[in-house]
């Protein structure tokens, strides 16, 4: 995978840390509210191992509240410049689904973009991803944050995925987009039980032949299963952390990333 020019090795997984710069995110929302918490997070999150720091300025949790273009931008343009000037190595992804904020997250320094929507939302999104040529994520989801949860009626979900991510595919290969990455959109338009037969059969989607991304730290999955909160759920993303690497996951989208470079590292150890 080419960032920025550095090109990322994925056959060891890597780690892709979250910061959330929402009021309203289920987990971390209101936390990093100051520039020196945001600067002491990220040097954290970098010194335990992530790869990637990837930044979200809209809430994509069910039912979130909507956030105008214009704030959005405020929220995450100064933040990228920021950490861009104070770890000028940084790998930046963005957490976006609209074509005008990827544009201006780029030209700030970002070096990939993360779409829940896959170009759906925005219908100039794949178009400016191939024109700047940065790796571009694609998640899985139907409707829309507000909407995605009434949209669950699926004949069989794993074949309806492939097909999505098979047309995904071949309208950004048409714009000419060279690096992606599938996410298969844990929580998103999918029940509990939905969640976990994606998580049972997550090897099927290695048919696609592209790096699988798996984002489902402290998800409600965990916490609603172990009846429990998010903030008591890092031992059951650890272990679904470890699940997902098993069935070949390359990358882990994660709040915790200490925890979740040991899992890489461990798994890595049994040479499977």
């Amino acid at each position: 995978m080419n960032c920025k020019g550095k090109l990322i090795d994925l056959s060891t997984p890597k780690v892709m840390g979250i910061l959330n710069i929402t009021p309203d995110s289920f987990y971390d929302g209101g936390k990093n509210d100051s520039e020196q918490t945001i600067l002491d997070k990220v040097q954290k999150m970098l010194s335990d191992g992530a790869t990637f720091i990837d930044i979200g300025a809209y809430s994509s949790k069910p039912n979130a509240e909507f956030v105008s273009e214009a704030e959005e931008l405020q929220r995450i343009i100064p933040i990228i410049e920021l950490l861009i000037k104070v770890f000028p190595d940084i790998l930046i992804s963005v957490d976006t689904f609209r074509s005008e904020v990827a544009k201006a997250s780029i030209e700030s320094g970002a070096s990939i973009i993360n779409d829940i929507a896959s170009g759906n939302l925005d219908a100039k999104m794949m178009e400016t991803i191939a024109k700047y040529n940065v790796p571009y994520i694609m998640m899985h989801m139907k409707g829309d944050p507000k909407t995605m949860q009434s949209l669950t009626n699926y004949d069989d979900i794993i074949k309806e995925m492939l097909f999505y991510f098979s047309e995904k595919v071949n309208e950004a290969r048409s714009f000419g987009i060279n690096d992606l990455i599938i996410d298969p959109g844990f929580g998103f338009a999918k029940t509990l039980e939905q969640n976990f037969e994606v998580m049972n059969k997550l090897e099927l989607l290695q048919m696609l032949d592209l790096p699988l991304l798996s984002g489902i730290s402290r998800k409600s999955m965990i916490y609603k299963t172990l009846e429990t909160t998010p903030q008591e759920s890092l031992n059951g993303t650890t272990f679904l952390n470890t699940i997902s690497l098993m069935k070949g996951a390359k990358i882990l989208r994660v709040h915790d990333v200490k925890e979740a470079v040991e899992c890489v590292k461990l798994y890595s150890a049994l040479n499977i």
